[in-house]
């Protein structure tokens, strides 16, 4: 494997050394705001009795891991309670956790209505599996055994009085009460019962079990006041152009006139509901083509609704959406790191109390911290930074404690192998010539040659059945490109070395394609033997043979994403992409929680409403084409567009439903079939669902998608492509807010310190 390092932090991460202050509103420890000063040089130390030299240990261990997980450490620290601590907190526990609340939320996908059916369309009638009675529930109350197993340790672990103050926790234990009693009752109706109140409220499982999920929400909740004002300025403005459109579009004596009144403005409701639909630009410009065919002058009034609406105000609503929700994520945040800086001080504090009858200085000697770090669950590269931080000193004071913990924020630097040392003087030339960047440049170019190759097949192969296609030429073209791919991977090992190879994330990729397409390649011969120019295709199956070239082809064009790595921006833009995926899950999952609980009200409102008349049914074995006519329908609607499938029949068609309207493309559609189907008011279920995913939560990822590009962006722009290469950002919400969090000082930690609930520290 290859070795690591560390990136010092520098001008990159800023100077943590120097302590700030904060506000007393933001000082979460101290007691009525008051700043307190401790002197604990010669303090005693005990832990509910215990002062054990191991169990002094075990607490740093514990406080260490807390301060790198950004986790709270105010739990009981005796000995038997930090092993509990720990099992609970290992990979395997909180995966468990994790799987437990994959599963819950999974079974809306199986309960009644199942979604395992091919198609969502009423239709087809299409046959779902359903779940025999009690199979969902036994493993839905093995899920909530799980989480009252998972609350009880937790209550255990922090004590009494911290779980009244938690907020989360009684929550918790609420949400487990409501279920298991709606578990008791579907189990005495026999599964027959017509709500389940408990799919409403499981997503707070997933809510509860994440930190930053919790901090979002929160953020959220205070960003609401902002965003209402905004809101209400936009219903004023839509209800103002709604009474001058019911003003300009009156009914007239004329029918041929009255188009823009009769099917956009006859009424309030509809009125208000055409100019919404307007303000997302899903039916411009077919709102205002009756009034402009009369007199062009009415497109004025379009244009003017529009700008100031679509423009301005919108615009304006995400802009005051990302500003006060980055400030209190911001705050948020803070309280983060000041869990981190006290996990630090506490286990310096600890580690001090163990050796205070040898010295009675504050200070911790190496071999201590060296201990300590050995029993650490954390990344090795990040271990080795800090006991090499720490084997410079001989003791370490509290400032040196605390800054050899700084490796914690410095980016990851991955050191090649060395090259393989060859003596022969002709094999030297060798591995310098196919070890050139240049040749990485070939490759790119013939990748690109190879793609442009199929394009150019498949354009002429393009109105060709697939017995009509001649693979012939497709064939040697593939094999041409593939020994390339095999030559080039070959050179690169015997340049680089395997290790060295393989150290290289793009090689990687590349090689594992290559290996893929030559078993692919060997395959079709194996199978079809070589196709034949003049062959016949009843001589095999032309079918599969197509398929297999088919998959080949799209493996080519996907090894083409090769060159991201070779240019700056794009290997930015991709990185970028793949911490959103590592580090904004919280993000992601607070949308899921929102889908999921606006997924299973559609279904408790909708299910069932749209029904395709009886004489309007598709066999099985038909197409599109052998569909009953004698049904008639409108231009434009629900039934003439086909949008049979977009329903709440089931959690997956209700899911798929919502993002349609989430992209707000023809969502004027659906909000007519809704309404008409069953009533006007439905129209309020799915303005909150615009509201709440397209207008604030899509705005606010795109606005967090920008925070994190533009981080990586400042962080790089000095850096080559190597070095992009090489150097691997630790991107985190906590480091992308780092320069604008004040550090606490040492007076604040000493006070939250003191108030542990479980270590008492004696002066």
């Amino acid at each position: 494997m290859e070795s690591e390092r560390l990136l010092s932090a520098g001008s990159v991460n800023g100077s943590s050394g120097d302590y700030g202050s904060w506000s007393d509103a933001d000082r979460g420890g101290s007691a009525g705001g008051r700043r307190m000063s401790y002197s604990v040089a010669g303090e005693s130390c005990s832990v509910d009795g215990e002062a054990d030299e191991d169990v002094y240990i075990q607490q740093a261990v514990v406080f260490i891991e807390d301060a790198i997980q950004y986790r709270s450490i105010n739990h009981r620290v005796d000995s038997r309670s930090l092993r509990l601590y720990r099992w609970y907190y290992s990979r395997i526990c909180q995966w468990g956790l994790g799987l437990t609340i994959a599963v819950v939320l999974l079974l809306a996908f199986v309960e009644r209505p199942s979604s395992l059916s091919m198609s969502s369309d009423p239709r087809r009638h299409s046959p779902s599996w359903e779940p025999p009675c009690g199979l969902t529930e036994s493993i839905e109350a093995v899920c909530l055994l799980v989480f009252t197993l998972d609350l009880a340790v937790k209550s255990y672990l922090i004590g009494w009085e911290e779980f009244r103050k938690t907020k989360w926790l009684i929550g918790y234990t609420a949400v487990i009460s409501v279920s298991v009693i709606d578990w008791m009752l579907s189990a005495s109706m026999v599964c027959d019962e017509k709500l389940r109140v408990r799919r409403l409220i499981r997503p707070f499982f997933l809510l509860q079990n994440s930190s930053l999920m919790k901090k979002t929400l929160k953020c959220i909740k205070r960003t609401l006041p902002e965003i209402a004002s905004v809101i209400l300025l936009l219903a004023l403005h839509l209800c103002l152009f709604t009474m001058i459109g019911m003003l300009l579009f009156v009914k007239t004596e004329d029918p041929k006139k009255n188009g823009e009144w009769d099917t956009y403005f006859r009424d309030l409701p509809t009125s208000l509901t055409s100019l919404l639909v307007l303000l997302t630009t899903a039916n411009n410009p077919d709102v205002m083509i009756p009034a402009y065919s009369l007199n062009r002058a009415y497109s004025l009034f379009f244009i003017t609704f529009s700008v100031i609406g679509t423009y301005c105000l919108m615009n304006l609503l995400t802009a005051i959406i990302y500003n006060q929700f980055r400030g209190y994520l911001l705050m948020s945040v803070q309280t983060s790191i000041i869990r981190r800086r006290l996990g630090i001080r506490a286990a310096f504090q600890v580690l001090s109390c163990r050796g205070s009858r040898q010295a009675a200085e504050e200070s911790v000697c190496v071999a201590a911290v060296l201990k300590v770090m050995s029993k650490v669950t954390m990344k090795s590269y990040y271990r080795e930074a800090v006991c090499k931080e720490a084997r410079q000193h001989q003791t370490l004071d509290r400032e040196q404690f605390r800054k050899i913990f700084d490796e914690l924020d410095k980016d990851r630097i991955k050191e090649h192998p060395p090259l393989p040392q060859y003596s022969s003087a002709v094999l030297q030339r060798l591995q310098l010539l196919f070890s050139h960047y240049y040749l990485t440049l070939l490759g790119n170019a013939v990748a690109l040659a190879n793609v442009i190759c199929i394009c150019t097949v498949l354009v002429l192969n393009s109105e060709k059945s697939t017995a009509e296609r001649d693979s012939y030429i497709m064939e040697i073209i593939n094999l041409g490109f593939i020994l390339y791919y095999l030559f080039e991977m070959c050179v690169k090992i015997f340049a680089f070395g395997w290790r060295g190879y393989v150290s290289y994330r793009n090689n990687v990729f590349d090689g594992f394609l290559t290996v893929l397409l030559l078993v692919l390649q060997i395959s079709i011969f194996a199978t079809y033997r070589f196709p034949s120019s003049h062959g016949d295709p009843s001589s095999y199956n032309v079918t599969s043979l197509w398929e297999m070239v088919r998959f080949i082809n799209m493996l080519i064009v996907f090894r083409f994403l090769r060159i991201i790595p070779d240019i700056k921006l794009m290997a930015l833009v991709a990185s970028t992409l793949v911490d959103l995926v590592k580090n904004l899950r919280a993000f992601a999952g607070i949308l899921v929680v929102v889908y999921y609980v606006f997924a299973v009200l559609g279904i408790w409102l909708f299910e069932g409403a749209i029904k395709p008349p009886p004489d309007m049914s598709i066999l099985s074995n038909s197409t599109m084409e052998n569909i009953t006519s004698n049904y008639s329908m409108e231009c434009g609607t629900y039934e003439q567009l086909d949008y049979w499938p977009n329903n709440f029949n089931d959690f997956a068609a209700s899911i798929i439903l919502l993002y349609d309207i989430m992209v707000v493309n023809n969502w004027q559609v659906f909000l007519e079939a809704f309404s008409k189907y069953t009533t006007p008011w439905s129209k309020v279920y799915f303005v909150c669902w615009w509201l709440t995913s397209s207008v604030m939560w899509v705005n606010l990822f795109v606005a967090l998608i920008l925070e994190n590009f533009i981080y990586k962006w400042d962080r790089s722009h000095s850096c080559s492509v190597t070095d992009v290469e090489r150097i691997r950002y630790e991107t985190s919400v906590q480091l992308m807010f780092k320069e604008q969090i004040q550090e606490p000082t040492e007076e604040e930690l000493l006070c939250q310190l003191h108030q542990h609930p479980h270590l008492h520290l004696h002066w």
